[in-house]
């Protein structure tokens, strides 16, 4: 893969976090684990200015988030963007 191929999938990434933490802030109402949701979409905000994020990691924050607000149906775009720019990294392999 070359770098071009890294830069284009980091900015995918960014790009679909950036929209998803918008759509969670102005989401006016509040739900159980909304904190869990804007800490990971942070931490992934924070991975994706640090170069290119771990995949491991990556994966992590996305059920963190997917579970926090899968049930809110006016978020469900905004994370099914963010499952498929995570999805671009790959899988990370297996023992």
């Amino acid at each position: 893969m070359t770098g071009g191929d890294e830069d284009r999938k980091v900015a995918e990434l960014r790009i679909a976090v950036s929209r998803l933490r918008r759509e969670l802030a102005t989401y006016p109402a509040d739900f159980p684990d909304r904190g869990i949701a804007e800490d990971e979409l942070a931490a992934l905000a924070a991975m994706v200015t640090h170069g290119t994020p771990e995949v491991p990691r990556l994966r992590r924050s996305l059920l963190l988030i997917a579970g926090a607000i899968g049930s809110v149906s006016a978020l469900a775009r905004g994370l099914a963007d963010v499952r498929g720019a995570v999805d671009r990294f790959g899988q990370t392999p297996r023992d």
